[in-house]
């Protein structure tokens, strides 16, 4: 009988035991206050619009990055239980 881990403490282990995970958490978290500051205005400038899309496509490729090593540490967990 396998026990099933949810996402949330899969990503507390990542959080807790691996250096890459960390690192790329904290990297989402940093273009998401990025992209906070940015949406909070009423304007744009056209830099700025560009900026909110690159930053936008930073966060989804991290958020894949750190949902494969969830995925990947998912499958370990199960492999050995």
């Amino acid at each position: 009988m396998s026990v099933v881990i949810g996402e949330t403490e899969i990503k507390e282990q990542l959080m807790s035991s691996n250096e890459e995970f960390r690192r790329l958490a904290a990297e989402h978290q940093a273009y998401s206050t990025q992209l906070d500051q940015l949406t909070r205005r009423t304007h744009l400038t056209e830099d700025e619009k560009i900026q909110e899309i690159t930053l936008k496509k930073k966060k989804l490729m991290l958020k894949d990055q750190t949902y494969r090593m969830v995925q990947k540490h998912r499958r370990e967990l199960e492999a050995s239980s």
